[in-house]
């Protein structure tokens, strides 16, 4: 039998030396963003991904948004799980968590921002025009439902050259 030879041999504990993606990983500064500013960036991109759990394991579906007045409103289709979880708990919602970044895959450098908080069906039906108005769903499935998420914590992170 072949073995393969080590990809980073700077990797093993002979070799002194950081590995390849330590020499880029420490040209990279991480800074905290504030409630503010992670909005801002979660609202200029158009795609991300929610996690909630289904059948006490987590799933995540990618879907589009928006951000409306400090909540984060998408739209899904009947019978899929989530709208499903939402409509069993119209009064107490979802707990779910709400993903979005933009990093540059050259430069390694950009965002991230998470949501966290209670997931629920916008039931007013003006809400509901409004948000169908301004949400136009990225796939050929009917999007009966709207959904809001109303953060309960935001936390977000940029990379960036030092």
């Amino acid at each position: 039998m072949h073995e393969r030879p080590a990809r980073h041999a700077a990797a093993t504990t002979a070799d002194p030396r950081p590995a390849d993606w330590a020499d880029r990983a420490a040209s990279r500064r991480s800074s905290a963003l504030d409630r503010a500013e992670a909005l801002r960036l979660l609202g200029s991109v158009p795609l991300g991904r929610i996690v909630f759990t289904q059948d006490a394991l987590p799933a995540i579906r990618p879907v589009n948004h928006l951000v409306h007045r400090g909540t984060v409103v998408l739209r899904t289709h009947e019978g899929a799980a989530l709208a499903t979880l939402a409509r069993q708990s119209v009064d107490e919602g979802v707990v779910v968590a709400y993903e979005a970044d933009a990093i540059d895959p050259a430069t390694h450098c950009g965002w991230s921002v998470v949501v966290t908080g209670y997931c629920r069906l916008v039931t007013d039906p003006d809400d509901r025009a409004h948000y169908e108005a301004l949400l136009h769903p990225w796939t050929d499935h009917r999007m009966e439902h709207v959904l809001r998420i109303r953060p309960d914590l935001i936390t977000g992170v940029r990379l960036s050259l030092r």
